[in-house]
Parts: C-alpha cells; structure tokens; sequence
C-alpha cells in the first residue's frame, strides 16, 4: 500500500477473519509459521531447487544497495529457455519491505509448486508443464531486514530501500508520455522503452534510479513477460493500471487501452479470495473510504501514484502488471502466517493461470521460418505487443471476437479474425507474411522487357 496520507490507518488494523480453517491449508513439510531472514531466503530456495532439480532455476537479476542478490526462482519444464508457445509469467513480492505477506506467500508457494509436481498433481503438472513462472520473493532485501529485526510492525520503518527511497516512486514517468501523445493523437502509446533507452533513464542523476529499480527495469525490458502481480500490503484489494489519474487529479479513474482485460485478472484473483471480494467484510479503513466493489480497483481512482512499477511494465514492454495488496497488517507474527497462505493459496494459482487467456500465436514466412518482433495490433485497442525474439506472442484478451494484425519490416501485413472464448485457454491465431517485393528488381526486369521489344 502506497497512500503514506493514511499512516493512521494502523492503528486500525484488524486481521481479517477467512472462510477456511488453517489446518484445512497444512501442506506436509512446508513451515507456514516462519519469517525468513535474508539467508533463510535463500536456504528455502536452494531447498526447492534441490528437491525439484529438473524444474527449477535460482538467479539473481542484481543487488540491493546493501549488496543483497534480487533472487528469483523459475519453474518451468526446462527451466533457463523460452520455449515456443509457451507464456512467461512473474510474482514480485516485497517492493515495500515492511510489507511481508507477499514474500512469505511466495517462499510457501515455491515449496508448493515443488511437492505438488512431484506428488502428479494435475493442475499443477500443467501449469509447469505450459508456463514459464518466474519467483521473485523479495525485490527490497534491505528494507525487510531492518523491519524483520526492529520486529516492531512499525507502519513505515523498512518500508523504503537503504536509501530511503520509496522504490515504487522510482521508475521512469510513462503515464505523462503516453498522455503527451494522446492528447495530441500522435506518438508512440506503448512499448516507450527499449533496451538501449535504459541506460539513458538509469544514469540520470535527475531520477535518482536505484540499484533495485535498474536492475527491475532491465529484467522487465528484456524479458518477454505476459503478466505479473506485485505484491503489497496495508489493504485488501486487487489495484489495475493505470495508476497515475491523466489531469493530475487525486482520485480520477485512469482507463488503460486494456482496461476490459486487466478487471478480469484482477476479478480472477480478488474472487478466489475468501474476503477479498466480499461486500461485508471490515474495510482496513473502518471509517469505509476503502470499500471497493468487488475486492477490486482502478489505480488512480483510488489514488494517483506516479512512478510506478505496475505502469512501468505495460508501457515499456508486453507485461501486463497488477498490484495486490494482501490484508490490513503489512507485517504480521509468525503465528498469523498461516492464515495468509490459507486465504491467498486458490487466488494465486488462478491469477497464474491467467496467462493463458487471449490469443496464442506464431509469426512465420513461406517457408514456415519464425519471423521475429511482428507488432501484433488488435482492431480497437490501441495498445500493441510484438512477437518475441522466437516468433511467437502473446495477447491477452477478453472473450470476444477481434481483428487482428501482424506486422513488420520486410513484409506485406496480414489480418485475421480471431476469436477469444470463456475458458481460460488460448486461442491460436498464427500469421504467415509473404515479403514485401523488391521495387528494384522488379523494375529491372520490365527494362529487361521493354529492351526486348525494342521500345525501351
């Protein structure tokens, strides 16, 4: 949670009551009840990739200020390699390092993910099977280590990176860039990064970039993900791009191009939450500011943020990112943990599983060799994606019926109709371009032709 206006809201805080029992959620070895240090961090990822050695990666996309590893674990059915058609998704947790749940939730579900494969669990063995996930704990080491030993459950202490920098006010400002080129109905409105503009944005000193943040922006820029949820804590809601209100305004929904797709991955976390979405249920603001249907929000309705990760990631690159905040107690003992796997473990497999929404696709030439970066632009929404470096893409999508086009240097464009249906399944809409023709050569042999007739 960001609104630092509401400081006085811990001293409201309730732990939120949940439909199912802890010992309904128990899962054979896992410790439910523990909050990790750093090393213990990492003792539970190298745990996992020991029991699970065929599925597993650990990396480490940089370091904190104070020389921690951003740690990620990838679980996949070849783990280190993009595979054809199949999506890329990621987990952030711990932006805000006071705010705990989301890293010890997404330590639990490593070591879930682990068993429950190993153990033929169908639904798990298939989204291994057909996802690359990416899991990264804890994206403020620094921060959670000063509140995991002051243990005092402090509202703000911790919260910011070593550098008391509030790492979610530290991304490059897209949102005023795409509102520019709105507003005067020209200009790029998606993807206004790339690689080489990185080091640009990281080295000015005006943004004070930092560590944690750079090395964020470049895992983001250049890797191909599909979806992500960043994982806060201070209120119970599921909270959609974008983020910064377009007038400058407090509280003004700010619509995306995709805002029809973002409310249904929100919906299909916030729904399979036990009170997530629940209209009864104390709000962590008992004067009832912070009621919102559903169990979900639009970013700046709620209250505008500049500088975000989560519009960073949908105007920078393919990634579609929500924001989930877990429950009222940013920091809660060890003995209430339990209580959070229990009431996030169905919503954070659904929530996966949403990758696969929309359009599934391969972008090919004549002779059936994959074509790389085709812009993909869907009729009506004006926000593109483009293909991967591999050929294929990926575009999430409500159920409907959209005109789609595949594009690119080189080749003659190609428009098919596609259509999206209920179930969470992609549905496959691949292109083959035709090149575009040689002006030049073309133009030699109607020389060569008329030279021939004589009447050139």
């Amino acid at each position: 949670m960001d609104f630092i206006s509401k400081s006085f809201i811990f001293l409201l805080c309730i732990v939120l009551s949940a439909s199912s029992s802890v010992d309904e959620c128990v899962e054979g070895d896992i410790r439910l009840d523990v909050r990790h240090s750093q090393d213990g961090l990492e003792a539970v990822l190298d745990a996992v990739s020991e029991k699970c050695p065929n599925i597993t990666r650990k990396y480490s996309i940089g370091q904190s200020v104070e020389g921690l590893d951003l740690w990620v674990l990838e679980m996949s059915d070849n783990p280190g390699v993009h595979e054809l058609g199949e999506p890329e998704f990621k987990y952030v947790g711990n932006m805000h390092g006071n705010e705990a749940v989301g890293r010890h939730i997404l330590l639990v579900l490593a070591q879930y993910l682990c068993n429950e494969y190993n153990a033929g669990n169908e639904e798990i063995t298939y989204l291994i099977l057909n996802t690359r996930i990416h899991i990264m704990p804890t994206m403020n080491p620094d921060g959670y280590m000063k509140a995991y030993e002051a243990d005092s459950g402090d509202w703000l202490l911790g919260r910011a990176n070593a550098n008391d920098v509030d790492l979610n006010r530290n991304f490059p400002d897209l949102d005023v860039i795409v509102y520019s080129h709105e507003k005067a109905h020209r200009g790029r409105i998606d993807h206004l990064l790339t690689v080489t503009d990185l080091d640009k944005y990281i080295n000015d000193k005006k943004l004070d970039i930092q560590p944690e943040t750079a090395a964020m922006m470049k895992w983001i820029v250049g890797n191909p993900f599909v979806l992500s949820a960043n994982l806060h804590g201070g209120d119970l809601v599921a909270n959609y791009p974008y983020d910064e209100s377009r007038t400058g305004e407090q509280q003004q929904y700010a619509a995306s191009p995709d805002d029809d797709v973002f409310r249904q991955v929100a919906l299909a976390y916030s729904t399979n939450h036990p009170t997530m979405s629940d209209p009864t249920r104390q709000t962590c603001d008992k004067m009832g500011d912070d009621r919102f249907e559903d169990g979900i929000t639009n970013g700046a309705e709620w209250y505008s943020v500049s500088r975000g990760m989560q519009d960073f990631n949908y105007l920078s690159s393919n990634c579609f990112e929500i924001t989930l905040e877990l429950g009222c107690d940013k920091f809660p003992t060890a003995e209430e943990l339990p209580q959070y796997w229990c009431d996030n473990k169905d919503s954070l497999l659904a929530f996966i599983q949403q990758v696969h929404i929309g359009l599934l696709g391969i972008v090919l030439d004549v002779n059936n060799n994959t074509i790389a970066k085709a812009k993909i632009e869907v009729s009506g929404i004006k926000h593109n994606i483009y293909a991967t470096e591999y050929g294929d893409y990926f575009r999430l999508l409500s159920p409907g019926v959209y005109n789609v086009t595949a594009s690119v240097e080189g080749y003659i464009p190609s428009t098919q109709e596609c259509e999206v249906f209920e179930d969470a399944l992609p549905t496959i809409c691949s292109f083959i371009l035709l090149e575009t023709p040689d002006i030049n050569q073309d133009l030699d042999r109607i020389i060569e032709y008329l030279m021939s007739r004589g009447v050139y």
